[in-house]
């Protein structure tokens, strides 16, 4: 998809540095991807501790000595 947009100059020097793109499009996609990965992430530890059924480290570290 197309789409013109207006990015400092300097924010994309940096990204294409940081993220070793060979081209603006290049970093503008790795940026975007790791912006959804860090979102989808957070959205994930949200829901952390909220699952009553699953077992402790303890409990998993004594079933796996009863092997």
């Amino acid at each position: 998809m197309r789409t013109t947009i207006d990015i400092p100059e300097a924010m994309l020097t940096e990204a294409i540095r940081f993220s070793r793109a060979k081209s603006k499009r290049d970093a503008v996609v790795a940026a975007m991807r790791d912006f959804n990965r860090r979102h989808r992430m957070a959205s994930l530890t949200r829901h952390l501790g909220t699952c009553k059924n699953l077992m402790t480290a303890k409990e998993l570290s004594k079933m796996r000595e009863a092997d």
